[in-house]
């Protein structure tokens, strides 16, 4: 075989076997496919957390936090709240030390700590929001993460850019950062520099608020990725970017599609929310694997299961 050729014949070899996984992967059940997946060891650890840190929310939330949506539906306090804490009753569920920090009356965004910071591997980016109002969010974000966890801080230089850390998709191998209205390419290349030995790879989303109201990680090498026009085009980008292949599941609602995969469990949707996306999940995923979670009120400002918390695999090293 010619020299020249090898790469061809490499790429060749890699689909066929590609095709291979997903004709074998016919012949058993959703629940067994979806097992198969589960227990992938090659990129499993990147899904384990110890420690989470999550914010209260505010009374100024319900009035004053921002919103996309062109519906303007009132938001209950009391009702957000309860689902908030059984959000984080959920993280203690799955084995986490949750840390809670104090609602901040002049942040009324401060609930959705994921904007504020991407961490992996024991550094910790301290984003720049892309909303003016959230950017002094990242300041108690910071002192935490020092205080509580030693993390290596790395900071962005650069004013002019742009990041929420809800555009930042870890796939376990690799980043894919959403160019949006609140992240920019200066954002994303402050990913690039904060994780040097992963690919990054910038991914333009529209008609969305972040990368992640489109897709995310259901379990190891399989994304959600929502039905609508815009979730598909920023796929397609994704998989012409990446350099991995993943398995997709697609859900009939984009909003279904932020999940929240840790510690061996997917915490999404509910039937009350989205009944066809979760039938999918319920076809998918066996029962033992999954938490439907209501986070109805708390969406009515834009937000998905994965804004309100930060997933930490480092041992907390400070405790009163």
């Amino acid at each position: 075989m010619a020299a020249t050729s090898l790469p061809v014949f490499l790429y060749s070899v890699r689909r066929k076997f590609t095709s291979l996984v997903t004709f074998v992967g016919k012949i058993f059940t959703p629940q067994q496919t979806a097992t198969r997946y589960i227990y992938r060891h090659h990129n499993t650890m990147s899904f384990v957390y110890r420690n989470a840190v999550v914010s209260r929310i505010p009374d100024s939330f319900a009035k004053d936090a921002l919103r996309s949506k062109s519906s303007k539906e009132e938001v209950s306090l009391e009702k957000a709240r309860r689902q908030h804490e059984v959000y984080i009753h959920t993280l203690r569920r799955l084995g986490l030390d949750v840390i809670e920090l104090p609602a901040d009356e002049g942040l009324p965004d401060c609930v959705f700590v994921e904007d504020t910071a991407v961490i992996h591997n024991g550094v910790a980016l301290i984003t720049r929001p892309g909303h003016p109002s959230r950017r002094k969010e990242v300041e108690s974000i910071r002192r935490v993460l020092q205080k509580e966890f030693k993390l290596e801080l790395y900071e962005i230089a650069d004013e002019n850019a742009m990041i929420d850390g809800g555009d930042v998709l870890f796939t376990g191998k690799e980043f894919f950062v959403g160019l949006s209205n609140r992240t920019n390419q200066a954002g994303a290349l402050a990913v690039a520099n904060a994780y040097p030995d992963y690919r990054v790879s910038s991914i333009n989303v529209t008609n969305a608020l972040h990368l992640k109201s489109l897709v995310s990680v259901a379990w190891p090498d399989v994304l959600a990725v929502g039905a609508s026009p815009a979730a598909k085009k920023a796929l397609k980008e994704m998989e012409l970017k990446g350099e991995y292949d993943y398995e997709i599941i697609t859900l009939p609602d984009d909003e279904a599609a932020s999940c929240l995969y840790l510690n061996g469990t997917l915490i999404h949707c509910s039937k009350e929310e989205y009944p066809e996306s979760f039938k999918v999940f319920e076809e998918r995923m066996p029962d033992e694997r999954r938490i439907p979670l209501n986070f109805s009120e708390i969406s009515k400002v834009d937000a998905g299961l994965t804004c309100g918390v930060l997933l930490i695999g480092k041992q907390r090293v400070h405790i009163q």
